[in-house]
């Protein structure tokens, strides 16, 4: 079963979040309501997923994000806050997390939000995805220090990385290139190390600033 931790300051609303999470058939370890607590006992338990909450009494969600990647640097972080502000959304995917989904989400959305989030695949309350791979695009225009040349990427590894960066989840890679969802995280996992990158937000601003988002893919 999938290890879940959840982080949010209302004990009801954490006990019930938990509860659902159980009954849906995952391994709820530990929940937690600040976010000192979140980064210590992440980084002790390894979830394989935290569902967290922003708003949290002693600090920054994104600096529970910072921290808790930091300790624990495979763990996917989905947000879910009450805000969908356009900054909170975007500083909380820069931070590390994974996808953002609004509290007023359906029982059943969220359970395929933590499903896909467990899988690897990047997931947002419908409107929030273009306003992501918008700033990705910005981010990508920045200047940015360079190292030695590119590491060579397989023409897989490449095929793969140019859906990634037009905003395409991998599950939906794994239907338009006929592979199973496990052999495009496998893909994406040696892209990241080859490139010494961290998270899918890093990875899809290097395809963007490649160009490759912009490139015709044989489909």
């Amino acid at each position: 079963m999938t290890k879940i931790m959840v982080v949010d300051d209302h004990p009801m609303w954490r006990e019930g979040v938990a509860r659902d999470l159980a009954e849906a058939g995952y391994d709820v370890i530990a929940t937690a309501g600040e976010g000192a607590q979140a980064i210590r006992v992440g980084g002790s338990l390894k979830p394989e997923v935290m569902v967290l909450d922003l708003q949290l009494p002693d600090m920054s969600g994104v600096d529970v994000i910072k921290g808790v990647m930091a300790a624990h640097p495979n763990v996917r972080i989905l947000v879910l806050s009450a805000s969908a502000e356009h900054q909170d959304v975007l500083e909380a995917v820069k931070a590390g997390a994974l996808g953002y989904l609004v509290k007023s989400a359906g029982h059943d959305e969220f359970l395929e939000a933590v499903r896909r989030t467990a899988e690897g695949d990047a997931v947002f309350t419908a409107g929030l995805a273009g306003l992501v791979l918008g700033e990705y695009r910005r981010l990508a225009a920045a200047p940015v220090s360079s190292g030695s040349e590119n590491p060579r990427l397989t023409d897989r590894e490449t095929e793969i990385l140019r859906l990634v960066a037009k905003g395409l989840s991998y599950r939906q890679i794994a239907d338009r290139l006929v592979l199973s969802h496990r052999t495009v995280q496998n893909h994406v996992q040696n892209t990241l190390g080859k490139l010494q990158l961290h998270n899918r937000v890093e990875l899809v601003r290097y395809a963007i600033e490649q160009g490759l988002d912009d490139t015709p893919s044989n489909s």
